[in-house]
């Protein structure tokens, strides 16, 4: 039995022929923080080989509540420290914003993952990239992942950013749909407070849906 086979063996048994979907997938994920570093981990362990990751940050120790692997490595670029955990990675160290998301090519992609929480970065990638999109709303302030949701972008609600996001598209015009994980959650805080298994969720459920996508399902 050969290494890939003894890694993937539950999780192949489990896709059956749509593994070998997964093995030559390529996918982008945009953010590795709360939400990004779990579904990135996930994909990782479900034998999706061709992942990109794109982030600007640092790890400090205000991550260290809800990211995969921030307690590592303090002080250090996010992406180069999780390219030691995941060696099959490709890395993008870029500060996503509007100018980067319309300059950048998202046409050798499978799936483009946004775990970003740049509004206008956000409304350019649903308006560049609705077709390959999931895109994830509001994780913090929140404590229930029983909560956590998936729909196309009209149908969320419950969420303010979301709604922000909604009412950004229509006012230019967009009114394609896309999927977009999002929570039913009231806020449960006025500050900037997140809690892991509601981040994580999202994270998860993210890269559930990148997965049901790259099976055509």
């Amino acid at each position: 039995m050969d290494g890939r086979v003894s890694r993937f063996k539950r999780i192949e048994m489990l896709m059956g022929d749509d593994f070998t979907k997964l093995q030559n997938a390529r996918v982008i994920l945009l953010g590795v923080g709360g939400v990004g570093s779990f579904c990135l981990d996930c994909l990782y362990r479900s034998g999706v080989k061709g992942i990109t990751i794109v982030d600007f940050d640092t790890y400090d120790i205000t991550n260290q509540n809800r990211q995969m692997w921030s307690e590592l490595h303090e002080g250090e670029v996010k992406v180069e420290a999780l390219l030691t955990h995941y060696p099959q990675l490709q890395i993008i160290q870029a500060r996503i914003d509007e100018q980067w998301v319309w300059d950048f090519d998202f046409e050798p992609y499978d799936v483009v993952l946004d775990a970003i929480d740049d509004t206008k970065a956000k409304l350019a990638l649903a308006q560049k990239c609705y077709k390959k999109l999931i895109s994830s709303f509001g994780s913090a302030k929140r404590l229930d992942p029983t909560k956590v949701q998936v729909a196309d972008i009209w149908k969320s609600y419950g969420d303010a950013f979301g709604a922000k996001i909604r009412y950004e598209l229509k006012k230019r015009g967009f009114n394609k749909k896309y999927k977009v994980i999002f929570s039913a959650e009231e806020a449960q805080s006025k500050e900037k407070a997140s809690f892991m298994g509601v981040t994580a969720t999202f994270g998860l459920v993210m890269c559930a849906e990148a997965i049901k996508k790259l099976r055509g399902h």
